[in-house]
């Protein structure tokens, strides 16, 4: 029990993101009433008019709607991706708090979607996000999660290299 509770962030970040995911994909599927696949103003609501929009869409695919028709593979991709930050998680310093909450944002976004690909085949779909000149392809709280638990991980990790790269070359004074 002690081990689990050492990882307290990544449980806390795990969860309550899952939750929201879950949470708002039944409610945009089931509760707002929103037909599937369409727009403002034929569908959808407007959250900041002509730039964010709610609508029910869904993603039989991964990113971009790359790999549809791949479920399996999706779903194997996932599960393999889980066993491997388990598996890692020493190597990937899990046990730093700042490390905790870029791994529990990108956990839960693959648990997310992955429930998603189990429960229905698909992956729901909300936030559409557009410019002027681009439609941002639509997406969920579980890809956010995913982007930014990774963007996360990338910064640290990085902040780390360079520390240990400054700190390798300060010589030591001799007094």
């Amino acid at each position: 029990m002690t081990r689990l509770l050492g990882y307290s962030r990544f449980w806390v970040y795990l969860f309550v993101v899952l939750a929201l995911d879950l949470v708002t994909k039944e409610w945009v599927q089931y509760h707002s009433g929103f037909p599937h696949g369409l727009y403002p103003p034929e569908g959808g609501a407007e959250v900041i008019p002509g730039f964010i929009s709610i609508v029910f869409t869904t993603n039989l695919g991964a990113a971009w709607g790359l790999f549809a028709g791949f479920s399996i593979f999706l779903v194997a991709l996932a599960v393999v991706a889980l066993f491997a930050i388990y598996g890692f998680r020493k190597h990937l310093e899990l046990d730093r708090p700042l490390m905790q909450a870029g791994f529990g944002l990108m956990v839960a976004g693959i648990l997310g979607n992955l429930i998603d690909r189990l429960r229905f085949g698909y992956v729901v779909d909300f936030l559409d996000v557009h410019l002027s000149f681009y439609r941002w392809p639509t997406f969920n709280i579980a890809d956010s999660a995913i982007f930014c638990g990774v963007g996360l991980y990338l910064f640290w990790s990085v902040k780390a290299d360079f520390a240990a790269r400054r700190k390798a070359k300060q010589r030591p004074v001799i007094e």
